[in-house]
């Protein structure tokens, strides 16, 4: 059963990551993520990187929640956000952005796809006529362009 609580959340975090990104990250906290879309910072760290321990707080409590409450739900919901957190941190940073420097050249027609949208994403750099706001599922559209390569 922990283990179902734990890939559950991590799916959910897909759809609560999208509403974040479009109403919170393009909405009442644009000043904290503008600098990710315009470049405007300075050195490698961005305002935006406050996104990390702005969501790594709920993530601790939870998890420190669930523990002094002999590891009921509350931990394995924890260990579902801090999975995807880790999986947001190496597709997007790393990945994506190339923060470090890994699978520059792949051909993986998923990670391709991921790319891709990310792209689009980026193209507005402004707050307003966003669009793929997703991180590990994006439209269909992008992954027909490389899946269909291959056939």
């Amino acid at each position: 059963m922990n283990f179902l609580i734990v890939v559950a959340t991590f799916f959910v975090m897909e759809g609560i990551t999208w509403l974040t990104h479009k109403y919170i990250m393009h909405g009442l906290l644009w000043s904290l993520h503008k600098d990710h879309h315009d470049h405007s910072n300075d050195g490698h760290m961005e305002k935006n990187d406050y996104f990390f321990v702005i969501f790594a707080l709920p993530t601790i409590l939870l998890m420190y929640y669930g523990t002094v409450q002999g590891f009921n739900h509350w931990f394995y919901i924890a260990i579902g956000i801090a999975l995807y957190g880790m999986a947001y941190f190496f597709v997007h940073d790393i990945f994506i952005h190339q923060r470090i420097k890994l699978l520059r050249d792949t051909q993986n027609p998923y990670l391709l796809a991921i790319r891709r949208a990310h792209k689009q994403h980026h193209k507005h750099t402004g707050k307003e006529k966003g669009e793929c706001f997703g991180f590990l599922w994006v439209p269909v559209k992008y992954f027909k362009m490389y899946f269909n390569k291959n056939k």
